[in-house]
């Protein structure tokens, strides 16, 4: 491929009964007819009553995704509003949030030939306003794309008539290839308001009379009308390339020229036709002979299919094999400053689909073009393309003589264009490009340079899509329920390219599936759930609980092993530096489902493996603890992990720990208390063999020690009516019993050390936060036979606020525990939530986590063969808001806002009631529908133009305001509540002033 090769990587488009790509190439590939009477809503049929190819519902626009007050709305051109949705879904198309470009040098262009709407709403100068001038005129269909996405590149609006757009993507082009920007969308928008044009083409001799274009037709007869949206993203080729992007086609050359003197300004020249063709030629590095099909102007008027069959014979006569051609406008009719959009979206289509669609009125060609000597055939059927490249062509011809050509090549295929290789500016090396690879490494560098690959892959792939409302996500989630439903595409893919396309608004969703069908499923459940997860207001401030001793079970986490390449990663690493202290393979024990995971010198590093590796696995996933607990056993993960210990000390003292405990005599035992620990106390200070074991809460006390004391104490305080549960344990941890094993631990683990913990640590030995204290052979060695205050750290811990309490061990017991302890409740995370539980079990906590605001590192989510960008069906828009007016607007029926809560404020006051009628006018709303909480310009949409008519309405309104301070003003608004306090207190201030002249004596 080229250096200077621009690749089509994103495409949307609306034309008359066709909704987006794929309802396009559906339309082209049955030769369907597009033309109907026109609408009631454009104009009256006696006034021009020619059929046309017109859209369905033109005027719905979805206002509140891009912020725009009812009336801004209703003010703008509708090819304003069409562009916007076509640009938005263009770019989620080419496998990127649209929000990501924001700030980025992403030049806009986008043809435009006529401009109806500001017939329709300049002529009453009385009636014009701000919203009606920034609603008009062509640039602003560019310069809104460039606006509500942010974009900081060129943003042009280009006419040059019938080539309209296929200039603005030769502009594109260009400013690519000059580094004038990154990314481009072009594209071109027609409308037909007015019968104005249609009565132009009959006087000029250019219309046919059923509003049917029949190029290069024996029936051709004119020119018939018709509408459509279409845009394009382009990138460099290599950039595309670079980032894993799929891509339609590729861009080869352009060119552009004019037909200067000719034979009248609205008539065609064959030579300048020839020439820019020629050209195009030449700056693509194709002879004609390579071009297997060419999409043509024709417009079906007989001197201008003529003309242009004439300019191309003249590069293609003689061929071996004809060349095909054909036009789209034979199904959409002519869509002037959109014709160039459409074509090129038909060839690329075409490349991408390897399939030419047969051209509409092809059965009967003209024989007066004499196309077989110009080297030339119409498509009677479609044109299957072989393997290879393929080459195909474009002309859009403008009315006023500027000409336009595009040569397009299919897009390389296989492993190679898929991986992102590509020839690059200055270089022939081919270079990796998958996605999250660094950019820019010299393609000569030593694979032996390279790092090793990070653990990566949940092992359940997780779906996730977000939107600006609670209702736009239903309606997206059930839109990608039946896109996923009808199409096949591998899972893995699906869901990397969902988060990578469908993030950036503010409610989410994330679903865990295991194949299509259970995604669809899952998506359409969620979509009809009764309450869809709140939008988070910020990332989840999590607390991790270690479980410890007693939770454990034969073959615990052992089908999370099997099934998530991640947790497998972390769980071997911790295996490994265990075995030389074990003596065997805890990943074997746990496999092999064997019960002897109960004996203590099994248990103590089976349960240190399988919460460090959740905890390990969490952190590649990118979720970081805030505050850190571990009861018991479970303290060490919990070291490890805040820096306190590192991951081999702290494994040989876990293993030490277990062996030394097991081989301690029998006879120990513990038992569970429903009751506090104080009650307790005149039965434990009389065996001094027993001990608190572990302080779990208000009323769970454990009690450890001597067997024959334990009874005794039990049937005591059965007798007394407590109720108690013996524990299957094989000693009596956290007692007088362990006292053994205290001094041979400790000479191990003054070798070890330990430091004071870098995350907040809440110590069940000490009963509170570590602050300043290491975690070092003292306190491992304490923590033996001390006490478990597991109660006083969680009730510490949960003071914090954690929102979440995510619990690191083979089956939740710590959550509940401290749920008990809060009245705040925060949500429990079960990574491994019991015996069957597995990858799924972990993607659902991260799905929780996402859900309440994480934002998850997804290459460790997705494994490197599932990063692969894959097409989605694009946002949809809600259809329920419709802005088409005749003559000057007036403000639409009320439109509810977006607003975070709908309560209504009470409308008490003159004040109140100016303010919110005021809001409701300059808006487009009804004042019952406005709330206090919404914000005035995310919300309403009202924005610096229009705060300042609101200004004039409210002084206007309350003549005893006086003028108010607009630098004031601005500065202190968010809110419509907002707003009803400054004018409150402003009113007041000024009353206050006024009285004060009053009542001050005359000199």
């Amino acid at each position: 491929m080229t250096a200077d090769a621009i690749a089509i990587t994103g495409i949307d488009c609306r034309f008359p009964a066709a909704e987006g790509p794929g309802g396009y190439w559906e339309l082209l590939m049955r030769s369907g007819d597009t033309a109907r009477p026109v609408p009631a809503d454009r104009w009256a049929a006696s006034d021009f009553p020619c059929e046309a190819g017109f859209l369905s519902d033109p005027d719905v626009f979805d206002h509140e995704f891009f912020s725009l007050s009812p009336r801004e709305a209703g003010s703008m051109d509708p090819q304003q509003r069409l562009m916007l949705h076509c640009a938005w879904r263009a770019v989620e198309d080419a496998g990127i949030a649209p929000h990501r470009l924001a700030g980025t040098p992403t030049g806009v262009f986008v043809g435009v030939m006529g401009s109806e709407w500001a017939q329709l709403t300049l002529t009453d100068l009385s009636g014009i306003t701000a919203q009606i001038g920034s609603g008009n005129g062509y640039c602003m269909i560019a310069n809104r794309v460039s606006y509500h996405l942010d974009l900081k590149g060129p943003s042009l609006a280009v006419d040059t008539a019938c080539s309209s757009s296929l200039v603005a993507v030769h502009l594109a082009a260009n400013s690519l290839l000059a580094g004038e920007c990154d990314w481009a969308i072009a594209g071109g928008v027609n409308l037909a308001l007015t019968p104005a044009l249609g009565i132009f083409y009959t006087q000029a001799g250019l219309a046919a009379p059923d509003g049917r274009c029949k190029p290069f037709s024996a029936d051709a007869d004119g020119i018939g009308r018709g509408e459509g949206v279409g845009a394009v993203v382009l990138r460099r080729y290599a950039d595309a390339v670079a980032d894993g992007q799929p891509v339609y086609a590729v861009l080869r050359g352009t060119a552009v020229n004019q037909d200067g003197r000719s034979n009248g300004i609205t008539a065609p020249n064959r030579w300048c036709q020839e020439a820019v063709v020629s050209s195009a030629y030449r700056r693509a590095g194709v002879e004609p002979s390579d071009v297997t099909f060419t999409e043509g102007h024709g417009t079906g008027t007989i001197l201008g299919d003529m003309i242009e069959t004439k300019a191309l014979g003249a590069l293609h006569s003689g061929r071996p094999r004809p060349m095909a051609l054909g036009s789209v406008k034979g199904n959409l009719g002519h869509t002037e400053g959109a014709a160039g959009i459409a074509g090129l979206i038909k060839v690329a289509l075409a490349l991408h689909h390897r399939t030419v669609p047969a051209s509409r009125f092809s059965a009967r060609e003209n024989p007066a073009l004499n196309l077989p000597d110009q080297g030339l055939r119409l498509l009677k059927a479609p044109l299957r393309l072989g393997a290879g490249p393929v080459v195909a062509g474009l002309s859009s011809f403008g009315l006023g003589g500027t000409n336009a050509h595009a040569v397009l090549e299919s897009a390389p295929r296989g492993p190679h264009a898929r991986a992102g290789k590509a020839s690059r500016p200055s270089d022939t090396r081919e270079g990796s490009a998958h996605e999250g690879t660094p950019l820019g490494i010299p393609a000569d560098r030593n694979p032996t340079d390279t790092p090793p690959p990070r653990p990566s892959g949940l092992g359940t792939p997780l779906f996730t899509l977000t939107a600006p409302s609670e209702a736009a996500l239903r309606r997206n989630l059930l839109a990608q329920a039946d896109s996923i439903t009808r199409r096949r595409t591998p899972l893995g893919p699906l869901c990397w390219s969902s988060h990578r396309i469908k993030s950036g608004h503010t409610h989410r969703c994330a679903v865990p599936a295991t194949d299509p069908t259970d995604l669809a499923a899952r998506l359409r459940t969620a979509a009809e759930a009764p309450a869809l997860a709140a939008p988070p207001t910020e990332p989840p401030f999590t607390a991790w609980l270690f479980t410890g001793q007693g939770a454990q079970y034969p073959g615990m986490a052992a089908r999370l092993y099997r099934e998530s390449p991640l947790f497998r990663h972390h769980f071997d690493a911790v295996d490994t530096v265990l075995l030389p202290h074990t003596g065997g393979r805890v990943r074997d024990l746990l496999l092999g489902a064997d019960p002897a995971v109960h004996r203590t010198g099994w248990a103590q590093p089976a349960l240190f493996a399988v919460g460090y590796a959740l905890g390990a696995s969490l952190t590649e996933l990118g979720v970081r603890p805030d505050l850190l607990l571990g009861h018991s056993v479970g303290e060490f993960a919990a070291a490890v992990l805040a820096g306190a210990l590192p991951l081999e000390g702290a494994a040989q003292l876990v293993a030490v720990r277990g062996a030394l405990m097991q081989e301690l005599p029998e006879g120990g035992g513990m038992i569970a208390v429903r009751s506090p620990a104080e009650p307790l106390r005149e039965y434990v200070d009389h065996e001094p063999l027993v001990g608190y074991a572990a302080l779990n809460g208000p009323a769970s006390t454990v009690l450890s020690g001597d067997l024959a004391a334990l009874g005794r104490i039990a049937e005591a305080l059965e007798h007394r009516g407590t109720r108690v549960r013996r524990l299957e344990v094989s000693h009596a941890f956290h007692s007088p019993l362990m006292r053994p094993v205290l001094e041979p631990f400790h000479r191990l683990a003054e070798q070890i050390g330990g430091g004071v913990p870098g995350l907040p640590v809440y110590s069940t030995l000490r009963g509170k936060l570590l602050e300043s204290e290491p975690m070092d052979a003292t306190y491992w060695t304490e923590h033996i036979s001390a006490s478990v205050l597991f109660a006083d750290a969680a009730a510490q811990l949960l003071d914090e606020g954690p929102t979440h309490l995510v619990e690191l061990g083979p089956k939740p017991v710590l959550t509940a525990l401290a749920r008990q302890l809060t009245s705040h409740r925060p949500h429990p995370v079960h990574p491994l939530p019991g015996e069957q539980a597995g990858a799924r079990d972990l993607a659902e906590a991260l799905a929780t986590l996402y859900r309440a605001g994480l934002d998850p590192d997804w290459e460790a989510v997705h494994p490197p063969q599932d990063r692969v960008l894959t097409r989605l069906t694009p946002y949809a828009f809600a259809t329920d808001h419709r802005f088409w007016h005749r003559g000057l607007p007036t403000p639409p029926p009320a439109q509810r806002p977006k607003t975070p809560d709908q309560t209504r404020p009470a409308a008490a006051t003159a004040t109140d009631t100016a303010v919110l009628e005021a809001v409701a006018h300059v808006g487009g709303y009804h004042p019952a529908d406005l709330s206090p909480d919404a914000r005035l310009y995310e919300d309403l949409g009202l924005d610096s133009v229009a705060v300042m008519e609101l200004k004039a309405r409210i002084e206007q309104s309350l003549p005893a305001l006086g003028e108010l301070p607009v630098q004031e003003l601005l500065s202190r608004l968010s809110t419509l509540g907002d707003l009803i306090a400054y004018v409150t207190e402003h009113h007041i201030q000024e009353h206050h002033v006024q009285q004060h002249h009053i009542q001050e004596p005359t000199p």
